[in-house]
């Protein structure tokens, strides 16, 4: 059976949420999508239904699903299963709206800790939306508003067409998340294609989107930040291994997320590894062939210790 993929939008309260999410549930665009959201807006509704957790769902005009849900996340998360395999309703995707204050941490790994929901939906992404005219006052009074960016696969800058000029806001956003692309939104409206298939917790050689070039210097140093550790030797997986572990058992309450391409030596296959907190899977991937082989890490996190990880990894040259 194949799994569900899902999105999880993330985003400071004003960010634009709302408007994404009316765009997804009133247009016409062809996916069969189920989004969680806080409430409901205004929506024509076909058909209503109440699980048996109490979870409310509903058919749109356009074929989504729009649930809301007023006890845990897993529990919508089944109902939705429920009514799917009874017939009731039909989506391969999901949407989940995080709330403005949320940290995105914890729903990400409900993910990863429950066997029916780890084996019938697939994380495919999440997407920070950024309001241009406010984001750096918000990122500046809350540490919140940054971890949001930091846990990002893509992010969607917002209210562009109001904020003006927006180049030293893209570069602060590039040094809390390096791998993160990042696209404008206008008014919710976007090719619904460029919040899906970001594989952002797959094994997968593509580490950074580009390597990021500032050319500002930044006004205030971010609580949350990116780490991009480029290595051009080989490494011992048991010493990898045991940086990892240090790394894990000093700072993983600090990690949000982290992803990396490593060449070990004595194997021709490149290993690929990512993870958010203390989760995370490493697995080989294709030989490296007529490439240089290298490797490249990127660390995400709050107040990590950057010094201290870059002379770790420094200290596996043989």
């Amino acid at each position: 059976m194949t799994p569900i993929a899902v999105t999880l939008l993330t985003g400071f309260l004003g960010a634009g949420k709302t408007t994404l999410l009316r765009h997804i549930l009133n247009e016409q665009h062809g996916f069969k999508i189920a989004v969680i959201e806080n409430e409901f807006g205004e929506v024509s509704v076909d058909d209503q239904l109440i699980g048996d957790r109490a979870t409310q769902i509903k058919t749109l005009t356009n074929g989504c699903i729009c649930c809301t849900r007023s006890n845990e996340l897993e529990d919508a998360l089944l109902d939705l299963l429920d009514s799917r395999d009874r017939g009731d309703i039909a989506f391969d995707r999901l949407v989940i709206e995080c709330t403005g204050m949320a940290d995105p941490g914890p729903i990400i790994q409900t993910f990863f800790s429950h066997n029916v929901l780890c084996e019938r939906y697939l994380l495919d992404g999440v997407i920070a939306l950024v309001d241009a005219v406010h984001a750096n006052e918000q990122m500046n009074q809350f540490t919140i508003a940054q971890s949001q960016i930091g846990y990002a696969d893509r992010i969607l800058l917002t209210k562009t067409d109001v904020a003006g000029d927006s180049e030293k806001l893209r570069e602060r956003l590039a040094r809390i998340n390096a791998r993160a692309p990042v696209y404008t939104v206008v008014h919710g409206d976007i090719d619904l294609s460029q919040l899906f298939n970001t594989s952002g917790f797959m094994l997968e050689e593509n580490v950074l989107a580009s390597q990021p070039r500032f050319h500002f210097i930044a006004d205030k140093q971010n609580d949350v930040s990116s780490i991009v550790v480029e290595l051009d030797y080989p490494v011992d997986i048991s010493e990898v291994s045991r940086v990892m572990e240090n790394l894990l058992l000093e700072s993983a309450d600090k990690l949000l997320r982290y992803k990396g391409m490593l060449w070990i030596d004595g194997e021709p296959n490149r290993l690929l590894f990512q993870g958010v907190q203390r989760l995370y899977s490493a697995d080989w991937d294709r030989p490296w062939g007529d490439e240089t082989p290298h490797s490249t890490l990127v660390f995400i996190g709050i107040q990590l210790p950057e010094d201290e990880i870059r002379t770790a990894f420094a200290g596996l040259r043989k």
